[in-house]
Parts: structure tokens; C-alpha cells; sequence
């Protein structure tokens, strides 16, 4: 008797500690922010992956940014200070349980050492990239679809890169829809004279012909540098509706009314281009996504003050799309 008292006593213990196993709380999965790599040959890309503290697969969404020397953040190293508004848009949509990846392209921030000079840079140069970061993480068990965001000149470089690595859907944010070239004509009209505008056309008329151009007057040199010419060569003719066009996949095309980069022209021809693209039309948000009003002027500090949030209302809405995607 005594003895199975005692193995009754200590069968209890054992029950005591099973069930108090069973009933304490796990703690639940945190975010998670990590530096990663991309190996292409002989050079190295560096990027940060945010992830939800989630058990089952998420959504991914790898941001492509805008174009020169703008970082994975979205900043550019010739603006003072920092927008921070690809950060701000990865943390909001981290919030939502979306994972983001972002990086620094070729030559930019942590990756500059990918680059060893300006004149090896073609479109294709950064639209390659993406596709590699998109085929490093296609079929991550960890998330469940990827979609390609890009901002700015980004917009192209996505939809470049969803044509050899396709995603489950594209983002495009404050993305042209004409060729460079028709948006850098109308561009400088305003601010050039005639003359100096016509030797412009000019230049741009041999570039794409696949030409140099070796008499490029002072004014026009920042543009049309020599260095830079290869790059203009591959990129000025590119028709990014037409690119669009060939794509199947879901896609979602965002503007904001007080985008003095990109009109609404833009923004309307990208959504035009095939059926079944949403279009997000955003009042009051800028080309950095920032709520300004369109006065550029009014503007200026939105491009180099990380204390302006994102526009309210974008997050929810871009998610909202993520999240219905099916792979």
C-alpha cells in the first residue's frame, strides 16, 4: 500500500508538471530585421529583410528605388538630409505582417563596390539585379507570394525584371509611363532656350541611334556626360507602358496629385497599357510619397525631412492588394 501511495503521489507530480507544461504561454514570434546579400559574379549587393513575427508564410515585397544615387532607404546622396520614405513605407507594411526586402543597387551606399565605374551601368545592369534578389527568395519557404515594388525609375527596373523572373504581381509607385527621353524633352522646355533645346533633341536623336556624342555644350554636360551616355543609350527609348503591356501578371499602378516628377499622364498610361491593372490615385501625396501640397516650394523640405510620415492610407491600401494575391 505503502508503495503505490507512493507511486500514485508521484504520478500526480508528473501529471502537475505535463499540465503546466501544456497550459504556459509561448511567447509569441517577434519581428526580425536582417542584413543580407546577393552574390551576382564577382560582386556583392547589400540589402535589409524585414520580417513579421508570424508562424505561417507571409507576403513579400522587395522595393526597387528610384533613379541615381538613391539608397535602399530612399534617400539621395545629392539631397541634404534623409525622406527615409522607402524605410518608412517597409516598416509600415511590417506592421501589416507584410515581409519587405530593400537594397542598395549596383554603386550606390553599401553596394558601391559593385560598380567600378559610371560607364558600365546600362538599364538592364539594374533590372538584372532585381531579378536575381527576386530569384533568391521565389521560393523561400518563409513567404508565401512576392511582389516587385518599384518607385520612381524603380517602376521600369520592376517591370524589366518581372519579364525573365516572374513575380506573383508588381507595385508601381510615381513610375513614367512615356519614354525617358519624351520626359526629359518636356522637362527641360521649361527651364532652357529654344536653341540650346534643339541641340538637346539632337543629342538625344544620336544616343538613340546607339551613337556617342562628343560635342555636348557646358550646359548640357551633367546630362549627357560621356560617362553617362552608355546608360542614356539603353534607357532613353524604353516605352514603359509597351513593357508593361507584356505582362500578365496583377499590378497595381500608385500616383499622388502633388507629384511635380511624374504627371498624372504617367500614371494613367501605365494603367491603360492592359486590363485588370488598379490604379491608386492618392490626393495630396508627392513623388516621395509625403502629404504636401503641389506648390514645389512647398515641397522642398518633404524631400530631406525623415519626420514627415508617409502619406496616411497608403500602407493600408498597398497590403490590402499584397494580400490578395494567390500564387
Amino acid at each position: 500500500m505503502r508503495g503505490m501511495r507512493r507511486t500514485i503521489a508521484l504520478g500526480s507530480v508528473l501529471l502537475g508538471v505535463l499540465a503546466a507544461g501544456a497550459t504556459a504561454e509561448t511567447p509569441p514570434p517577434q519581428n526580425l530585421k536582417q542584413d543580407v546579400q546577393l552574390v551576382v559574379g564577382a560582386d556583392t549587393l547589400f540589402g535589409t529583410l524585414e520580417l513579421p513575427g508570424s508562424l505561417k508564410p507571409v507576403p513579400l515585397v522587395i522595393m526597387l528605388a528610384g533613379s541615381g544615387p538613391t539608397d535602399r532607404d530612399g534617400n539621395s546622396a545629392i539631397l541634404p538630409g534623409k525622406n527615409n520614405c522607402l524605410k518608412m513605407l517597409a516598416d509600415s507594411l511590417l506592421d501589416r505582417d507584410i515581409a519587405t526586402l530593400r537594397y542598395d543597387k549596383r554603386g550606390i551606399a553599401a553596394s558601391a563596390r559593385a560598380m567600378k565605374g559610371e560607364s558600365e551601368l546600362r538599364l538592364t545592369t539594374y533590372s538584372d539585379d532585381a531579378a536575381q534578389w527576386s530569384k533568391k527568395y521565389r521560393h523561400d519557404a518563409r513567404f508565401k507570394t512576392l511582389t516587385l515594388l518599384g518607385h520612381s525609375e524603380g517602376a521600369l527596373i520592376a517591370t524589366l525584371a518581372a519579364k525573365t523572373e516572374k513575380p506573383d504581381a508588381l507595385i508601381l509607385v510615381s513610375g513614367a509611363g512615356r519614354p525617358a527621353r519624351d520626359i526629359i524633352h518636356e522637362q527641360l522646355k521649361k527651364s532652357i532656350s529654344g536653341d540650346l533645346m534643339r541641340k538637346s533633341d539632337a543629342i538625344m536623336d544620336t544616343l538613340a541611334m546607339g551613337k556617342d556624342v562628343v560635342a555636348v555644350p557646358p550646359m548640357l554636360m551633367a546630362l549627357y556626360r560621356p560617362s553617362v551616355q552608355p546608360y542614356m543609350r539603353s534607357w532613353i527609348t524604353v516605352d514603359p507602358a509597351a513593357e508593361l503591356k507584356e505582362l500578365k501578371m496583377p499590378t497595381m499602378v500608385v500616383w499622388g496629385t502633388s507629384d511635380i516628377q511624374v504627371s498624372r499622364e504617367d500614371a494613367d498610361l501605365l494603367a491603360a497599357s492592359r486590363k485588370g491593372i488598379k490604379k491608386l490615385i492618392v490626393p495630396d501625396m508627392n513623388h516621395v510619397l509625403k502629404p504636401t501640397l503641389e506648390d514645389p516650394m512647398a515641397q522642398a523640405s518633404s524631400y530631406s525631412d525623415s519626420t514627415i510620415g508617409i502619406r496616411r492610407g497608403v500602407s493600408d491600401a498597398l497590403a490590402s492588394f499584397v494580400r490578395g494575391i494567390k500564387r
